[in-house]
């Protein structure tokens, strides 16, 4: 999850869609990432900072689910990134609405890549303005969800996508694709 919200005050739209992703994260076997999350600077280590969102949430278990996460070692935080991702994160994929021509993935791929074990990095903007153009040219892939090039709401797009992937992922593994 990208923050383009607000980089400076940790605001409610930060916890409520951390306590969601978390929640889906824990629902789809994914992980949960962040990239310039206004949190506090004496508290840096992913469960210290699922214990803190959580205090303040009612949302996933009241943050049940996020410290879950944050216990399995599913559950990191980065700066904003500057020309790309961590490496260990794996290939990254915009999701948009607006998806680049050149670099639009088709949702078969993309499950085929992860269902063969590749690493990929599904970037979610959060905020009313979605990740900056930057971003946009680093994503060597974008995927769009909904077939209709339809803008949908962070925590809407993120669970349609998590809950669509996760069930391919199944079908193929199961080889009922």
């Amino acid at each position: 999850m990208y923050n383009s919200y607000d980089r400076k005050s940790f605001r409610e739209a930060h916890r409520r869609a951390l306590a969601r992703a978390g929640a889906l994260a824990l629902a789809f076997d994914q992980n949960l990432v962040t990239f310039g999350f206004p949190f506090p600077e004496d508290i840096c280590k992913p469960r210290e900072l699922a214990e803190w969102v959580a205090d303040t949430t009612s949302i996933g278990e009241d943050g049940k689910y996020l410290r879950d996460l944050a216990s399995s070692g599913r559950f990191q935080s980065f700066p904003l990134p500057g020309r790309g991702l961590p490496p260990q994160l794996g290939e990254l994929v915009l999701t948009t609405s607006s998806p680049d021509p050149t670099k639009r993935v088709e949702l078969e791929s993309l499950v085929g890549d992860l269902a063969l074990g590749r690493g990929v990095c599904l970037l979610f903007g959060l905020g009313p303005k979605g990740v900056p153009s930057s971003v946009h040219r680093m994503a060597r892939k974008h995927l769009e969800i909904t077939g209709s090039e339809r803008s949908l709401e962070t925590c809407t797009a993120m669970g349609a996508v998590s809950a669509v992937i996760a069930h391919l992922v199944k079908r193929y593994n199961d080889g009922t694709q």
